[in-house]
């Protein structure tokens, strides 16, 4: 059952977009998105600054990174890298600005912002390619912002989640340490979504399988298998990754991506918990300043950062 918020949130994002609109232009569907997002965002939480710098991957793009400081800065244990969801076709620094200037104020980490490369103009493995590069800048110490604390942790949702783990695997798989911990909403994991909820909420509001599949040929084509890295649940090991929290939310196709992925972790003898988002849709995330639901889900992701912080 919905919470009684999210049919308010589900009612009120519907305003934003056409009733068919896998139907609608790629350009229709970004102005789309970026409307809703801006809708749902506030003013800077008080205290909070923004700053935007270009970085250069090794492979020569360019694209922009925004440092979200917080008030105290000074006091700062940590530094949160964030992967904004949109399929890996939609989403911005400016769409994902309520979470993470957000997940700044209420843990006092610095959160990094990544506006990484878009498909179907970049199919993969751009987007994780990207991420990946921002990553092993961080852990050496080579972003454009000064004075970022050395603990590093990656987040994300949706899509971003996808990012965010497939990132921890690559650096597990190279031995590279340094990512104390992984923070993923609603996360797409794989190229089909795990069952239960791939059947039982394969129209859920806000986020249908038709959608994921949309969106997952958009990025990968059919060639998914040729970039193994980018799709954590093909992985043949689990063991050795950072400490992970994963949520899913009721309502969503991708719901039981986040309790596999954590249910292999813990197979593997790793640190994994995946609550689940009663009465919650997939990019509820905007729900919240109304939403107790969200509410606690932001608690969540913001208490396990800031427990893994440090030093």
């Amino acid at each position: 059952m919905l919470e009684p918020e999210m049919i308010a949130f589900i009612e009120r994002m519907s305003r934003f977009y056409p009733d068919d609109r896998a139907a609608s232009t790629l350009a229709d569907q970004r102005a789309n998105y970026a409307r809703a997002a801006a809708a749902f965002t506030p003013p800077l939480p008080s205290g909070v600054t923004t700053h935007d710098a270009p970085f250069t991957s090794p492979d020569g793009h360019t694209f922009n990174v925004r440092l979200y400081a917080p008030a105290q800065r000074t006091r700062s244990t940590g530094t949160v890298l964030f992967f904004h969801g949109g399929g890996f076709v939609v989403g911005s620094l400016d769409s994902h600005d309520l979470i993470t200037a957000r997940i700044a104020a209420d843990t006092g980490l610095h959160v990094v912002a990544v506006d990484y490369r878009l498909a179907p103009e970049h199919p993969a493995p751009a987007a994780h390619d990207d991420c990946l590069a921002v990553t092993r800048a961080a852990l050496d110490g080579r972003l454009p912002f000064d004075q970022l604390p050395h603990s590093l942790q990656l987040a994300g949702d949706s899509a971003g989640g996808t990012l965010a783990a497939s990132v921890a695997l690559r650096l597990r798989d190279e031995g590279v340490k340094g990512v104390r911990g992984v923070a993923l909403v609603y996360p797409m994991l794989g190229i089909e979504p795990q069952l239960p909820a791939r059947d039982t909420e394969a129209t859920a509001p806000m986020l249908t399988l038709a959608d994921v599949r949309r969106y997952g040929a958009l990025y990968w084509g059919d060639r998914a298998r040729d970039h193994a890295w980018t799709v954590p649940l093909d992985t043949s090991h689990y063991e050795g990754l950072p400490p992970t929290l994963a949520i899913g939310v009721e309502h969503d196709p991708l719901r039981d991506d986040a309790r596999v992925f954590a249910e292999r972790i813990r197979a593997a003898g790793g640190q994994a918990h995946a609550p689940v988002g009663v009465g919650l849709v997939h990019g509820s995330w905007r729900a919240l300043a109304t939403s107790p639901g969200v509410q606690w889900m932001h608690r969540e992701v913001c208490r396990f950062l800031a427990g893994h912080a440090a030093d």
